[in-house]
Protein backbone atom coordinates (compact mmCIF):
# COMPACT_ATOMS: atom_id res chain seq x y z
CA UNK A 1 0.00 0.00 0.00
CA UNK A 2 1.37 3.40 -0.96
CA UNK A 3 1.82 6.13 1.63
CA UNK A 4 1.18 9.73 0.51
CA UNK A 5 3.71 12.32 1.68
CA UNK A 6 3.59 16.07 1.24
CA UNK A 7 7.18 17.30 0.89
CA UNK A 8 7.90 20.94 1.69
CA UNK A 9 10.89 21.70 -0.54
CA UNK A 10 13.17 24.69 0.12
CA UNK A 11 12.02 27.59 -2.08
CA UNK A 12 9.27 25.57 -3.82
CA UNK A 13 5.60 24.77 -3.39
CA UNK A 14 4.86 21.53 -1.49
CA UNK A 15 4.90 18.39 -3.65
CA UNK A 16 2.76 15.31 -3.04
CA UNK A 17 4.45 11.94 -3.66
CA UNK A 18 3.67 8.30 -2.93
CA UNK A 19 6.18 5.98 -1.23
CA UNK A 20 6.06 2.26 -0.40
CA UNK A 21 7.50 2.75 3.11
CA UNK A 22 8.24 5.66 5.39
CA UNK A 23 11.71 7.24 5.03
CA UNK A 24 14.16 6.18 7.72
CA UNK A 25 16.40 8.62 9.65
CA UNK A 26 19.44 6.91 8.10
CA UNK A 27 18.27 7.52 4.51
CA UNK A 28 20.16 10.08 2.45
CA UNK A 29 17.18 10.87 0.19
CA UNK A 30 13.45 10.39 -0.27
CA UNK A 31 12.40 8.41 -3.34
CA UNK A 32 8.78 8.72 -4.42
CA UNK A 33 6.37 8.12 -7.28
CA UNK A 34 3.78 10.23 -9.09
CA UNK A 35 4.97 13.75 -8.13
CA UNK A 36 2.22 16.36 -8.26
CA UNK A 37 0.94 19.39 -6.42
CA UNK A 38 -1.68 18.82 -3.76
CA UNK A 39 -4.44 19.91 -6.16
CA UNK A 40 -3.37 17.17 -8.62
CA UNK A 41 -1.64 19.42 -11.16
CA UNK A 42 1.73 18.52 -12.67
CA UNK A 43 4.83 19.98 -11.01
CA UNK A 44 6.07 22.74 -13.29
CA UNK A 45 9.80 21.95 -13.08
CA UNK A 46 9.41 18.16 -13.50
CA UNK A 47 8.69 16.67 -16.92
CA UNK A 48 5.16 15.20 -17.26
CA UNK A 49 6.49 11.74 -18.24
CA UNK A 50 8.56 11.42 -15.02
CA UNK A 51 7.03 8.96 -12.53
CA UNK A 52 9.82 8.57 -9.95
CA UNK A 53 11.68 11.39 -8.20
CA UNK A 54 14.58 11.53 -5.73
CA UNK A 55 14.88 14.43 -3.26
CA UNK A 56 17.97 14.79 -1.03
CA UNK A 57 17.26 15.50 2.64
CA UNK A 58 19.01 18.88 2.54
CA UNK A 59 16.30 20.18 0.16
CA UNK A 60 13.39 19.14 2.42
CA UNK A 61 12.12 21.37 5.24
CA UNK A 62 9.19 19.27 6.39
CA UNK A 63 7.35 16.06 5.48
CA UNK A 64 3.63 15.69 6.18
CA UNK A 65 2.07 12.24 6.16
CA UNK A 66 -1.32 12.41 4.44
CA UNK A 67 -3.81 10.04 6.15
CA UNK A 68 -5.47 7.44 3.95
CA UNK A 69 -9.14 6.54 4.14
CA UNK A 70 -8.22 3.22 5.77
CA UNK A 71 -6.69 4.79 8.86
CA UNK A 72 -8.73 5.13 12.00
CA UNK A 73 -9.91 8.64 12.76
CA UNK A 74 -8.21 10.11 15.82
CA UNK A 75 -10.15 12.58 17.94
CA UNK A 76 -8.48 15.45 19.75
CA UNK A 77 -9.36 16.93 23.11
CA UNK A 78 -13.02 17.47 23.82
CA UNK A 79 -14.41 20.09 26.19
CA UNK A 80 -18.00 20.68 27.27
Amino acid sequence: MAISLLLHIVGEDPILIEVEEMPKPTDQMVIGNNPRYRDGKDVRNILPEVHTVIFPWWRINLIEVIPSGEEEEIYGFYRD
